[in-house]
């Protein structure tokens, strides 16, 4: 069974059933709600209702897959696929009792086409251009092959986040055999295939197409010339490799498929009932899905998400290395923060850089403060509700990331942990990391993205003019004010001032004139709460330097 993303450790996966985590533990009424949901992963869980209105299928479960091609390491993408996939997966165990299970499927016997730029011995990789994944020695030097690397890098972040999956490798399904009877299949429909292919590709490429890939036997590379099927029943083809003419099996790994048919004959070998992709693959997948229907079966569900773009709006590449990777986002940012940038809106093109970091983590906890009081309808539709799958932490956060960020701002970018939870005591009861453990974590998070992100671009500038005469009168307020005045009552007052000096209509810019004097940004936090925070002593300090000449 799928499962929640949690704190240290993370799980989205495990081996649980599901558990309402609405207003009763009741199954039943979690069950009636989903079923008239209208967040996206009950909405698809619905599809594999009506795929099999009678109940489980044949097979005893319902069969998720995710595919992986191991031709770069594994990023943001790749994790948000399994993310999002078990996502529907925790939401069809609300809405039935049919088991289910999560394949991610390396294609690792794809050939070689080009190398990437972000691994080193480039030079060495070059030689193998052609091969399968599984037979070019690691550029790493740690594993067996290259693809036995980049697998080992998937299972590793699906491990880290506890993702409930079954690895699946293609070399080993093809060298084993299993592919075989599909294979067979595909011979025998070899025309009906060429039919629904060909039409699809440019002329020059249709001269030389084959849904068939064999493998050399002299040079060991993914050939792609013309085939002809002798006996499909046999499994035997002929082609033509460096001027001869070879005849081979086509089974147990002497030969492979292009990329569209292979996975149509994966959907139909596996019984796979669910599986999404990219909206770049929208063709891909109607292809597939045409190619599963001659092979004799019904193409999985699944939907089209968009891509994340890098920040230039370009889309992520494994073999670029674009992007921001999923280890720079778990250095600055939370599992769950992650979880909720991939949950929202996954049919609208979203930009994934260092700058969504903050407001994603913000996000994720001003949707999970709101949980609690929400009815059921609404706590189905909140994000939070499918990261954590129902069982939503109950530890409170006491200050947004966003005010962590700008305290570390003036702190500087060697401020510590320490130093933080010094300013919070004043600021918070029991503020203490054992009492806040989750706020530990952010704290970790808030001095690293000041230290590497934030610090290296601030700039507190002097203030002049009007910005001079009402910091003047900030002060002037302060230094008669109790030290332990609230945030409330120091954000009133600085509205006051700000309306005294620039009028209603002007606020905006005696708030950016507070935070690139104070802060040296141009955009800040709720100043009541940063001052509350900080320290009226030490904010007027801040405020003297901006006014000294």
């Amino acid at each position: 069974m799928a499962g929640p993303i949690c704190p240290a450790p993370v799980a989205l996966g495990g081996n649980r059933r599901h558990r309402a985590g609405v207003n009763t533990n009741d199954p039943t009424a979690l069950r009636a709600a989903a079923l008239q949901s209208k967040a996206w992963p009950y909405e698809e869980a619905r599809k594999l209702l009506k795929r099999y209105p009678d109940g489980a299928p044949a097979k005893g479960h319902v069969l998720f897959e995710t595919g992986y091609g191991p031709s770069g390491l594994p990023h943001i993408g790749t994790f948000n696929e399994v993310l999002r996939t078990t996502m529907v997966r925790n939401a069809f165990h609300a809405l039935s009792d049919v088991p289910t299970r999560l394949l991610a499927f390396s294609d690792d016997m794809d050939g070689l086409r080009k190398v990437p730029d972000n691994v080193p011995n480039k030079a060495m990789l070059a030689e193998h251009l052609g091969k399968p994944l599984t037979r070019i020695p690691d550029p790493f030097e740690k594993y067996e092959s290259f693809a036995h690397h980049n697998n080992a890098m998937l299972r590793a972040f699906l491990d880290r986040f506890g993702f409930a999956y079954e690895f699946a490798s293609s070399t080993d399904y093809y060298l084993s055999g299993r592919f075989d009877a599909a294979l067979k299949q595909v011979l025998a429909h070899y025309d009906a295939i060429m039919a629904v292919m060909l039409p699809t590709l440019r002329a020059e490429r249709r001269a030389t197409y084959s849904p068939v890939l064999p493998v050399s036997p002299k040079s060991g590379i993914v050939l792609q010339v013309p085939v002809e099927v002798v006996d499909a029943e046999a499994g035997l083809i002929r082609f033509e490799d460096d001027g001869e003419t070879v005849v081979q099996s086509a089974l147990s790994g002497l030969a492979k498929l292009q990329w569209k048919v292979d996975w149509a004959m994966r959907w139909v070998a596996l019984a796979v009932d669910y599986e999404m992709a990219g909206k770049d693959l929208i063709d891909s997948v109607v292809q597939s899905g045409k190619i599963a229907r001659i092979l004799g079966a019904r193409p999985p569900e699944g939907f089209n998400y968009e891509m994340f773009l890098d920040e230039k709006g370009e889309k992520i590449s494994k073999s670029k290395g674009n992007g921001l990777s999923l280890e720079q986002w778990l250095t600055y940012g939370t599992e769950e923060s992650l979880a909720f940038f991939a949950y929202r809106e996954p049919k609208k093109a979203k930009q994934l850089h260092m700058g969504v970091i903050p407001r994603a983590i913000d996000d994720y906890w001003q949707f999970r403060a709101n949980y609690p009081g929400q009815p059921v309808d609404q706590r189905l539709g909140n994000p939070v509700h499918h990261i954590h799958d129902g069982a939503v932490p109950a530890e409170p956060l006491p200050v947004t990331f966003g005010l962590l960020l700008n305290l570390a701002g003036v702190l500087g970018a060697d401020a510590t942990a320490a130093q933080v939870w010094g300013y919070l005591s004043n600021y918070v009861a029991d503020a203490t990391p054992t009492t806040y453990p989750e706020l530990d974590r952010l704290i970790g998070h808030a001095l690293a993205y000041n230290r590497d992100v934030v610090a290296p671009t601030l700039n507190r500038r002097k203030a002049a003019g009007v910005e001079a005469e009402a910091l003047a009168a900030l002060d002037a307020f302060l230094a008669a004010a109790d030290p332990a005045t609230g945030a409330d009552a120091l954000q009133n007052e600085i509205y006051e001032i700000g309306k005294r000096f620039y009028g209603k209509d002007a606020l905006r810019d005696w708030f950016k004139a507070l935070y690139e004097t104070l802060l040296g940004s141009p955009q800040g936090p709720r100043m009541g709460s940063f001052i509350a925070l900080y320290g009226i002593a030490n904010t007027r300090r801040l405020i003297a330097e901006a006014l000294s000449a």
